[in-house]
């Protein structure tokens, strides 16, 4: 019987089709191998450059110390400041103006205009403290109780604690407030508590400036220490680097495993630079949550959470490859590799 007839375009298309498969996978095949072997090198240049790291120890360990003291002032400073500002954000809800009443003025007298003040669009809440009231609480606080007991006469006045409506963002209102209550006959001294605050607020943003200042005097500090360091392992590898050049080795062959040296160097720093912050907090616990307690303050110290840990690794660890790398640029420069 005769084969059936298969027209020549039909089968040029199927051999067609099969040359484009071979082609597809043999392309295939080269991008897994290029991606394969990219990240062997890579491997390869991270733990070799560990590996050197480790051989060195005396060199690499002062250096990681140097580097992690640097990165330790700044995350200290950082600290001192989140829980200078944890203290103050309680003492924005303490804000009140503090009115002393003339010896003369009883009790009754004080409720009254305590009634009117309260009729005040602009005043949240009024307490009136007693004279009896006061002594208590200053010899509760003070430590002169003894002292105050022997007293024949109650020296403290009647104390209005006015507490103001939006008082932070409203100060030119709330000024304006405190001289309309010293116009009353009753007041003999008016006081404004939270002007302390506010004060103590400024130098907290002068803090946090100065903070921001340190940190980029000691990332700097971070940058120059592990570039001399990449710079006399470059040196110590000088004729391996022009070896590898002649025999064909790129660039980024080249700069890889001192760049991941700088990796390590920041990674290691600031771990320990962690460990250093954290030992130091947990010394000074103890004393602070004591000295609160005598206060009847609830304070308690911040440590440096998760996300703060992670960018404080992410940051020494960038400052160390940043470093390595404009160390490693120059001085292949110079010796005319690149």
């Amino acid at each position: 019987m005769s084969q059936p007839y298969k027209p020549k375009h039909n089968q040029n298309r199927i051999i067609d089709a099969k040359k484009n498969t071979k082609q597809t996978s043999h392309l295939g095949g080269d991008f897994s191998d290029k991606l394969t072997a990219y990240r062997d090198l890579h491997a390869h240049a991270l733990f070799s450059s560990l590996g050197r790291l480790v051989a060195s120890k005396v060199n690499a360990m002062l250096t990681i110390i140097v580097l992690s003291i640097s990165i330790s002032l700044a995350c200290g400073f950082y600290l001192l400041v989140q829980n200078v500002q944890q203290l103050t954000a309680d003492l924005e809800t303490s804000n009140q103006i503090s009115l002393f009443l003339h010896d003369d003025v009883s009790l009754a007298s004080a409720t009254r205009l305590a009634n009117g003040i309260k009729l005040d669009p602009s005043v949240q809440t009024v307490r009136v403290i007693t004279k009896e009231e006061a002594l208590k609480e200053f010899e509760d606080f003070s430590g002169f109780g003894e002292a105050i007991q022997a007293l024949e006469k109650n020296p403290l006045p009647i104390v209005l604690q006015v507490v103001p409506k939006n008082s932070l963002e409203e100060g030119q209102n709330i000024e304006t407030l405190v001289e309309n209550f010293k116009q009353a006959a009753e007041v003999d001294f008016a006081q404004l508590d939270m002007q302390w605050v506010k004060r103590l607020q400024l130098m907290i943003q002068v803090a946090q400036m100065s903070v921001a200042l340190l940190g980029v005097l000691l990332s700097l500090a971070v940058l120059f220490i592990t570039g001399n360091t990449i710079r006399l392992e470059l040196h110590n590898r000088k004729d391996e680097i022009v070896i590898a050049k002649l025999v064909g080795a790129t660039n980024g062959f080249v700069q890889r495993p001192f760049l991941y040296s700088g990796f390590w160097i920041g990674f290691f720093s600031g771990i320990s630079a962690w460990f250093i912050v954290t030992i130091m907090m947990l010394i000074l616990k103890q004393p602070v949550e004591k000295l609160s307690m005598l206060y009847h303050s609830s304070f308690h110290l911040l440590f440096m959470g998760f996300f703060e840990t992670a960018v404080l690794i992410f940051i020494s660890s960038s400052l160390g490859i940043a470093g390595s790398w404009v160390v490693v640029r120059l001085q292949l420069q110079q010796l005319k590799v690149l």
